[in-house]
């Protein structure tokens, strides 16, 4: 079949400045934390008493060292879980911290912790859920929505500048029976008025769920794909509705494995870009239980799950909780210290800098050697008309290569749609890995293979390809 048009048409589908700003912070926390972490429960009723609240040992200059010692750039926390209680002295509700022990009723953990992250140079972001199983007005149309967006408000408006506003689609009854059908789009409005630079996630128009809590990932993940993936209503359905582990381990069936091959795409009227986000917890739940403290996921597993979504054209949201004293447990940070230290030693030194460069195609101001620097200001791009390229790096001596990095630049879509790396050993070029899209970034692991030599032939894009960026380690 002739994709020509087709391929046209889907390059015009780019990032806007938001999306592109949050892709390359690529890996940040979430901190779940609220009445549950006092109660041993994944998910409140609302019922709870404040007065169990009390962190004694509160200190979020700690998680903030933790979270960037892993060499993560942001945090987002949640404000207000399903049960209702709020982590800052909202004026619209008593069901907070300031009706609670905390700092005697006049703690801002919102304010706490927005203001660690500053300090550590670290993006603030806000969970807040639209299912509130304490408040009297859930169920009540636009009453509910008043209070809900008022609560919006105070977060937008009093923490500083927000990166991301993460919403989920739980809708359960709250505490009179009744289920709210929620005003996305009077959400996104305030939004995007109050907090323009803010991506809005999951339940929203800016970054998309990857369809599971266990880390899991497609083989293929592609960023432009048909806008009816944006369907707030099927996102919810398809949300955890209920406290569930068998949902927080739940992978990608086969039915959501291609969201934007061209086959997928050929038919479709609107396309939008809609990048994936892969969100897991360090542990088994997402809030603090003491049995779990011996269930830290490995170093392997978090490598691994870092290499599927940063590495697989994703970003990668990984959960860590507060114990109920107010601190990340000594295992947890323990183990964000030996994945930041692991990520500094894999990617630390670029051997492409003392490789010989060469091309099968280029566009004139758009060389091989813009592959050096990991910047979009320069760029590779073969010339026009040309979908078929093969890029060369020699060495004088053989080297030891463990991982390759390769980077479209989105700024002009995604194009790459096949290629293949191979490394020469001996004179004779053998294939080292066989792949499908690049995107923002792809991550090869190539196990310590020796060689003097790595080409990569990007056998089929969408119009001529471009690379941003390419790195060898």
């Amino acid at each position: 079949m002739n994709y020509t048009e087709l391929d046209r048409r889907l390059v015009q589908v780019v990032p806007s400045p938001r999306q592109f700003a949050y892709q390359q912070l690529e890996f940040y926390a979430f901190v779940h934390f609220t009445v549950n972490t006092f109660t041993g429960r994944e998910w409140g009723d609302g019922t709870e008493d404040p007065a169990i609240f009390n962190p004694e040992k509160l200190d979020t200059r700690q998680w903030a060292r933790a979270v960037k010692s892993a060499g993560m750039r942001g945090l987002i926390l949640t404000c207000k879980h399903h049960d209702g209680f709020c982590l800052w002295p909202s004026r619209y509700t008593e069901h907070s911290v300031a009706h609670s022990p905390y700092q005697g009723g006049k703690g801002d953990i919102v304010r706490e912790t927005a203001q660690a992250c500053r300090e550590e140079g670290l993006r603030f972001g806000v969970y807040l859920s639209p299912w509130d199983r304490n408040n009297p007005l859930y169920g009540q149309g636009k009453a509910y929505d008043d209070y809900f967006c008022a609560q919006l408000e105070e977060l937008l408006t009093g923490y500083g500048d927000i990166f991301a506003v993460w919403f989920d689609g739980a809708c359960g009854e709250g505490p009179n029976g009744k289920k709210q059908y929620y005003d996305w789009e009077r959400y996104y409005a305030l939004i995007r008025k109050l907090q323009p630079g803010a991506c809005i996630n999951v339940c929203g128009p800016d970054i998309r769920w990857c369809g599971n809590e266990a880390g899991d990932t497609r083989p293929s993940e592609w960023s432009v794909v048909p806008a009816r993936t944006r369907d707030t209503e099927k996102i919810a359905s398809l949300s955890q509705q209920a406290d569930d582990e068998s949902f927080r381990q739940r992978k990608i069936s086969a039915s959501d494995k291609d969201l934007g091959s061209r086959e997928a795409l050929r038919e479709e009227q609107e396309l939008i870009w809609y990048p994936a986000e892969v969100n897991t917890s360090i542990r088994p739940g997402w809030f603090y239980h003491p049995e779990e403290d011996n269930q830290v996921k490995s170093l392997d597993t978090l490598l691994d799950v870092y290499v599927r979504s940063v590495g697989g054209n994703g970003t990668f949201l990984l959960n860590i909780p507060p114990t109920a004293e107010g601190l990340f447990h000594e295992n947890d940070v323990r183990r964000l210290e030996e994945l930041g230290d692991a990520l500094r030693e894999a990617f630390r030194e670029n051997l492409l800098e003392k490789a010989a460069l060469s091309a099968s195609s280029a566009q004139e101001g758009h060389g091989v050697e813009n592959l050096r620097q990991d910047s979009y200001d320069s760029w590779f791009q073969t010339e026009e008309g040309v979908t078929h390229c093969v890029l060369e790096a020699a060495w004088e001596k053989p080297q030891v290569f463990r991982w390759v990095a390769l980077k479209e630049n989105i700024l002009r879509s995604q194009r790459v749609e096949r290629f293949t790396l191979e490394v020469r050993q001996g004179g004779q070029w053998k294939e080292a890995y066989q792949g499908t899209v690049v995107g923002y970034k792809k991550l090869i692991p190539l196990e310590g293979l020796k060689g003097d030599g790595l080409r990569v032939t990007i056998q089929d894009a969408r119009v001529c390809p471009t690379l941003a960026f390419w790195g060898v380690y």
